[in-house]
């Protein structure tokens, strides 16, 4: 997403402009593909969501959106709760019946926690209570980074929202939906009439490719790019089972959360459901697509998808940051290039910010 919005930003602008890409497709981790008539997320699921007009009216230039709105389930061991934490979760958890109710469940159960939270767990637990940490986040998250909650910075759950209302929108945005005809579609109308290598790996040949540049944006992972000569900081990486199945229906939602420690995946996606199991035109989908979702520690060969910024990563990254200030001509952006997390909003939104500066002259 970043790379081709500066692509399609400085082409625009009248700049000359090659996007080399190392994978055999467009899109990034956004790619979507079609089996069956149903457009499938190969990376995961991809939710756009954003309070940022300037950039909601941006993608639509290049897509219409559905009206999608991203409302997972949680299971642990057969019980289901609504996520994003809500009435309907503290109703199952505690019988809560009222806001009133279920504030004070949540008050008396915060308690066990005194002074700053130290770690993800006495985060989620001054959030939600210890019930609610032990049911549907500990397991879940434990999975998901593959360290022990007691070992995770508190600002990871911070991201979690929590209501005393019935509103099942995970997101909290003003604008919410999924490209119709998938993210591919958008990636390829945003890169329209842009040179474009796929299965190039800039890495292997970069003096080749930064002798054509006057400039490179580099969104590949800022150690690749310095040959891991200071180590690598830790990242996620995750791996998808998918099935087509033969079935109308097999879950019910987009998004199931399995949150216990037990069930290897993390999650389970029906990918029919990004589009309420119609196709284009509006008819329904008879069979269904699935993607058991699992979480795994990044070894080389694998695919970067998050980096872990805990205290010790976050330092390295300095160091290799410390590197990429002395490049005169590389521009270190993205998730992998900045070693952080970027919704996608705000990828488009930096990206758009990145190439205000290059066009005006001004310092990227």
């Amino acid at each position: 997403m970043f790379g081709a919005v500066c692509a399609r930003e400085l082409a625009d602008a009248g700049k000359s402009v090659l996007v080399i890409e190392k994978r055999v497709h467009i899109a990034g981790n956004a790619y979507t593909e079609r089996i069956e008539g149903i457009i499938v997320h190969s990376y995961g699921a991809h939710v756009f969501h954003t309070n940022n007009r300037i950039v909601w009216d941006y993608v639509r230039r290049f897509a219409s959106f559905n009206h999608f709105t991203h409302s997972p389930v949680a299971n642990y061991h057969g019980e289901l709760y609504s996520l994003p934490f809500n009435m309907y979760t503290f109703n199952k958890m505690w019988g809560a019946v009222t806001p009133q109710e279920a504030a004070a469940k949540i008050e008396e159960q915060r308690t066990e926690i005194t002074g700053e939270p130290r770690n993800l767990e006495e985060q989620a637990i001054s959030l939600v209570g210890r019930d609610v940490y032990e049911k549907l986040i500990k397991g879940y998250t434990e999975k998901q980074w593959g360290r022990d909650c007691k070992r995770l910075p508190a600002f990871i759950i911070k991201r979690i929202p929590v209501r005393l209302t019935f509103d099942n929108n995970y997101f909290h945005a003003l604008y919410q939906g999924i490209p119709t005809g998938g993210y591919t579609q958008l990636a390829a109308k945003m890169l329209d009439g842009i040179e474009t290598r796929l299965d190039t790996d800039y890495l292997l040949d970069r003096d080749f490719w930064n002798g054509l540049a006057k400039r490179i944006i580099y969104t590949g992972p800022i150690d690749a790019f310095f040959d891991f000569s200071l180590g690598s900081p830790a990242y996620r990486s995750l791996r998808f089972e998918t099935e087509v199945l033969d079935i109308p229906n097999y879950q019910g939602n987009a998004v199931v959360n399995f949150t216990d420690r037990e069930t290897p995946w993390t999650r389970v996606i029906e990918h029919k459901w990004f589009a309420f199991g119609k196709d284009e035109l509006g008819n329904d989908l008879p069979g269904t697509v699935i993607s058991k979702e699992y979480s795994s520690e990044w070894k080389p060969g694998d695919e970067p998808y998050y980096p872990v910024n805990d205290e010790e990563n976050a330092e390295l990254y300095k160091r290799y940051k410390a590197l990429a200030d002395r490049q005169n001509k590389v521009i270190f952006c993205g998730r992998m290039g900045e070693y952080r997390y970027y919704d996608m909003d705000r990828t488009v939104a930096a990206a758009l910010n990145l190439t205000e500066k290059l066009k005006s002259g001004s310092p990227a």
